[in-house]
């Protein structure tokens, strides 16, 4: 897949490096020229523009992107004025970087759905999303280990977690199952999520339910290519 991260301080620096590891086409831009060549050997294609130009800006491959992150953080004039140009320019999927709750609100109103506060999502977690659909967050317990939220795989809904049998299959432990659900609060739509408790053999997959899976990568990615 392709992603243009635009801004590489600390958080678009790390987001592009683990984008770029994970085997994803990345575009990092950047105006301070010294990040940009200090990336070039660890990023696919890095370059230096001002992010706020719109002929600079429209020289990147933007409709034929995944997704363009905004990642620039403490210029939050600067972030702004990068996202209302990106979003003019018909970009199907934006990701904003949301620094306060002010900037959060200017990204609604802009109906910017995505956005990302770094102190609530690390880089690692968000190119981990970006790397695949069906997962839905992850954080790492070990290099080798880590505990991943996954949609549940088309294959075994309906099936009771005995009969699906992915701790044999896959070398994964499934932790718990999440039901999710949308409630209308003050006119407002709000998603909810319920953990069911510590996972039993008998405990049916519904077609809306997450997984919670402790495993290597690898092994859940496998799950989730033939599950679907």
């Amino acid at each position: 897949m392709k992603y243009i991260v635009l801004g590489l301080g600390h958080f678009g620096k790390s987001l592009a490096v683990h984008l770029t590891e994970l085997g994803h086409e990345v575009i990092g831009a950047d105006r301070n020229i010294h990040i940009v060549e200090q990336l070039k050997d660890k990023v696919t294609h890095t370059v230096c523009l001002d992010t706020t130009d719109k002929e600079a800006v429209s020289a990147l491959p933007l409709r034929d992107s995944d997704a363009v992150i905004i990642a620039i953080g403490e210029d939050e004039g600067a972030s702004l004025l990068t996202t209302a140009l990106i979003k003019q320019m018909g970009v199907k999927r934006i990701i904003g970087r949301v620094v306060s709750d002010l900037q959060k609100a200017v990204l609604e109103a802009m109906q910017i759905d995505e956005y990302i506060m770094p102190e609530e999502e690390a880089a690692e977690r968000l190119a981990m999303r970006l790397d695949n659909i069906d997962i839905v967050d992850s954080f790492k317990v070990s290099e080798r280990y880590s505990i991943i939220e996954i949609r549940v795989p088309t294959k075994y809904v309906g099936m009771s977690l005995r009969d699906a049998d992915l701790t044999n299959k896959y070398k994964v432990i499934v932790l718990t199952t999440v039901t999710v659900s949308d409630r209308k609060e003050k006119g407002i739509s709000v998603v909810y999520k319920e953990a069911s408790g510590i996972a039993k053999s008998d405990t049916v997959l519904q077609e809306n339910d997450l997984l919670v899976l402790f495993g290597e990568l690898s092994d859940i990615k496998k799950l989730i290519e033939k599950g679907n």
